[in-house]
């Protein structure tokens, strides 16, 4: 499930959608009502996949729900964005299932019950959440209210040419990484970055803040929900590390190498193609590698973590997709049965998993035996299982505080436009704090 900055900006819109949806719903909150789950009848499940192997994944996944429940008919419909999901509960018309790529939303979804709480559905049934890592639990939910259930996920790692690293070890801390970085990159007489060891920016791929920062143990939100950039000191030893390498590389030499990188899911991905020796990438990465670039030998380990946490070492960033019921649905409890069974039932993610190549959510699901996915895939198994893993925590307006952020550090400073960070991360605060009250959070 490759996730991207522009899908992520689009989030921020579509959760503000949600709060009017949430709104102006027609008929109320319809929690739990429609036909008995036994009673023959057909529900609606909107997913946003839309690749023909994909859909048939989908397809294949709950094939065994339409077994178990022979009275109830599925229909499936892909390739349904946020947008689209929120156009339709502003309607009053909403499917009966739906599912996001979008996490970061979740803390809309249930603050405004744009998405059903599924507490009293989990308690009825005696759904055990154990079965889920602690991380995938903390972004279903949003203040105790948990609108979402997982359905696959996206862990992060990182990934490394074995050719280019010469016998190299795979670095575990950033400080390992960053020698290992200058070591193995190779420059033209005029500096220009022929093959980047590492890439810091944030604007290569997958090298997102999110996904980089919580490796020196940020804290994203203070306890009472505000904006944490100058309080925690790890966003600055984040940052110092970035522009370190940034400017060991020379900003004009990172920018001209940025600038000719391929699309991100082509095979003119640099590292693919052998411009970069190690990248921080998501466990479809093996898929596309598989496909675009099957000659490649390379290998996985888990993303390093700053020195002073070498401890922690093995975790990484997870992310996935979320499933919930509308508010409005007309077979809620119906829809209870086919979320519960998709997002827990073994035989199902398994499926999912080996055709997406993407990680089951569950605990049994990662130690089936059934799952065929390459060696390299091993890492975000164990990555996903790793307690020492985190993820972004929701908010009544999405990942607004990420994307801004992100906007902070790539256009201000990886430039070299900040003077004083601290003042900087200050006023970013007060920025983010505002938006959120705007928001109601």
């Amino acid at each position: 499930m490759p996730t991207t900055t522009t899908r992520r900006l689009a989030a921020v819109m579509a959760a503000a959608g949600l709060a009017l949806a949430a709104a102006c719903t027609a008929g109320g909150d319809q929690s739990g009502k429609g036909p008995a789950s036994g009673e023959k009848q057909t529900i609606e499940v909107w997913h946003g996949w839309s690749a023909p192997h994909e859909v048939k994944a989908f397809q294949d996944a709950v094939a065994g729900f339409n077994k178990a429940h022979p009275t109830i008919t599925v229909k499936l419909v892909n390739g349904q964005t946020d947008d689209r999901i929120t156009n339709a509960i502003r309607g009053g018309n909403p499917p009966d299932v739906v599912s996001s790529f979008t996490t970061d939303s979740v803390g809309q979804w249930c603050q405004s019950g744009a998405w059903q709480n599924l507490s009293p559905y989990i308690a009825k049934s005696g759904l055990d959440l154990n079965q889920f890592p602690r991380a995938v639990r903390s972004y279903t939910e949003y203040k105790g209210t948990r609108c979402a259930m997982p359905l696959l996920a996206d862990a992060y790692g990182l990934y490394y040419n074995k050719k280019l690293m010469k016998g190299e070890q795979p670095p575990k801390t950033m400080g390992e990484l960053t020698a290992l970085a200058k070591k193995l990159t190779v420059r033209s007489p005029d500096g220009t970055i022929k093959v980047a060891g590492f890439m810091p920016s944030v604007q290569y791929y997958e090298h997102q803040v999110q996904h980089l920062a919580p490796q020196f143990g940020v804290t994203w939100l203070t306890g009472d929900g505000k904006a944490n950039f100058a309080g925690d000191p790890a966003f600055q030893t984040y940052l110092k590390w970035n522009k370190s390498l940034i400017d060991w590389y020379g900003y004009d030499n990172v920018k001209k190498f940025l600038r000719s990188m391929g699309q991100e899911f082509e095979s003119s991905n640099p590292f693919e193609k052998g411009r970069t020796a190690m990248a921080v990438d998501g466990e479809w990465r093996t898929r596309f590698i598989q496909e675009e670039a099957p000659g490649l030998d390379y290998g996985t380990a888990p993303v390093p973590v700053s020195d002073d946490r070498a401890s922690a070492y093995g975790g990484g960033f997870i992310t996935g997709t979320v499933v919930g019921i509308p508010r409005g649905a007309e077979h809620a409890p119906a829809a209870w049965e086919f979320v519960r069974y998709l997002t827990t039932d073994t035989g199902a993610l398994v499926t999912f998993a080996n055709a997406l190549a993407n990680v089951p959510s569950t605990i049994p699901a990662l130690s089936s035996p059934k799952l065929t996915l390459p060696p390299q895939f091993r890492t975000f198994l164990d990555v996903f299982k790793n307690p020492n893993s985190s993820t972004t925590p929701p908010t009544p307006n999405g990942n607004d505080y990420l994307v801004r952020f992100e906007k902070f550090t790539q256009e201000e400073w990886e430039p070299g436009r900040v003077s004083d960070l601290g003042r900087a991360l200050r006023k970013l605060d007060g920025e983010v704090d505002d938006s959120l009250k705007l928001a109601g959070g």
